[in-house]
């Protein structure tokens, strides 16, 4: 199955003022990372995911999560 490079997982519209700063937070967990598969069983594949941050898709901060889930 393939699956897209850039998935939204999580959004929030937020209204600052230039002088202004605030805390957002996102809760990432399995169920974020997860996809059904062809068999429409839901799973959540090992690997490295990157977590992108920003105004828009182009100007983001970068962090990177391993997922290894033990069977």
């Amino acid at each position: 199955m393939t699956r897209p490079v850039k998935e939204l997982k999580g959004f929030q519209k937020i209204f600052i003022k230039s002088s202004e700063t605030k805390t957002v937070t996102f809760i990432i967990d399995e169920k974020a990372l997860g996809f059904y598969d062809n068999n429409m069983n839901f799973i959540v594949e090992n690997g490295v995911f990157i977590f992108m941050i920003g105004s828009n898709s182009r100007d983001t901060q970068n962090i990177s999560y391993t997922f290894n889930k033990k069977i």
